[in-house]
């Protein structure tokens, strides 16, 4: 099959036109009608010559995700199921919060990392997806929205881990927020978050200025290790001598994700233990109440419970926020993307459309 040339670098198409005897500049203007006009055939990109239309045609393909299924929930929030090429399916969530509109992006289908209270780890790792696929979330979510409605922030939390698919991730990145050719979001307004990979954190918070969330999830080494079997390779404290070490900005916060399980890392002792942990690192804390999904053995606390874990932390001096759940009636809140089947997508009453 034809390479998609949406997976292709700089370099990389600098050197098809050099072959072929063509400035490098056109490779700019390549890029340009794909993340910024989002043509899907090279015969709409009109400045470039016609015989070079065809040399594009003949080698590459202009690759797009087919929308499968698109579910809206009551509060706004709407989950795309995305199919791949090969037959493989991600999901994406769009969240609409006052003037932000935010895309939940996915960077794998999938994932191996096992996390006990993610609906993903079930899947298990399927694949990575390319930085054209992960691009394409964007791109085709962006064709569903009206008026003069637009992106405004991306998250990569969807399906996977976006650092142990480091190469497509960055690539990814580089496009979605380029100004000159790419898509350009600021890097301010993106957030990439890891269950903790310390060498590509390091790696990543020196080639990019993305923001940088590290998922958390519990105080101790031994409740991590149960929760989070990346803590065996990366423990707590590698994690977080690794956040005291990067070059983080004055004015910039390192955010800790900790998802709030009944009775098991949610009493007022590990809120103190939290506190601790964090105190002498830039940071903000995202609480997010536990939301269930089919076959998870764990709770929601109750709301005095997430109340009280809050004010602890809140009078050691930490900077929080609780993450009100959205989309959980359709299975798109934190921790329940399981890239299901398009027919199960309708549920209670949810509408869920055909594209």
């Amino acid at each position: 099959m034809k390479p998609n040339i949406k997976d292709s670098s700089f370099r990389e198409l600098a050197a098809f036109l050099a072959e072929r005897k063509q400035p490098v500049y056109r490779a700019k203007q390549v890029r340009q009608w794909l993340f910024q006009k989002r043509v899907t055939a090279f015969g709409e990109m009109t400045n470039l010559p016609r015989a070079m239309q065809q040399q594009f045609e003949e080698n590459f393909t202009v690759g797009r995700l087919q929308i499968i299924r698109r579910a809206e929930s009551s509060d706004g929030t709407v989950k795309f199921l995305f199919g791949l090429g090969d037959g493989t399916s991600i999901e994406s969530v769009l969240i609409p919060e006052g003037q932000r509109l935010t895309l939940c992006i996915s960077t794998q289908a999938g994932c191996g990392f096992g996390c006990a209270f993610c609906a993903t780890a079930v899947l298990g790792l399927k694949r990575n997806l390319t930085a054209g696929e992960i691009v394409d979330q964007v791109l085709e979510t962006s064709r569903t929205l009206s008026g003069n409605r637009r992106i405004t922030h991306v998250v990569l939390m969807g399906m996977g881990e976006p650092l142990a698919n480091y190469g497509q991730t960055a690539h990814a990145l580089e496009i979605i927020t380029d100004g000159d050719w790419g898509v350009g979001i600021s890097p301010r307004r993106v957030t990439l978050s890891t269950v903790g990979l310390v060498p590509q954190i390091e790696k990543l918070m020196e080639q990019t200025r993305v923001n940088l969330a590290i998922s958390l999830h519990a105080p101790t080494n031994e409740l991590r290790g149960e929760l989070m079997p990346v803590n065996r390779k990366y423990s707590l404290e590698q994690v977080l001598d690794c956040c005291r070490k990067l070059p983080i900005p004055r004015r910039k916060r390192i955010t800790f994700e900790y998802v709030l399980l009944g009775g098991v890392n949610d009493s007022e002792q590990q809120a103190r233990q939290l506190a601790g942990l964090l105190r002498d690192i830039p940071s903000k804390v995202n609480v997010i109440p536990f939301n269930p999904h089919p076959g998870s053995g764990f709770r929601r606390p109750m709301p005095e419970q997430i109340e009280r874990f809050q004010k602890i932390l809140r009078e050691e001096g930490l900077q929080i926020n609780v993450r009100r759940p959205r989309g959980d009636d359709i299975q798109a809140a934190c921790g329940q993307l399981q890239g299901e089947e398009a027919g199960r997508l309708r549920r209670g009453g949810v509408a869920a459309e055909a594209i």
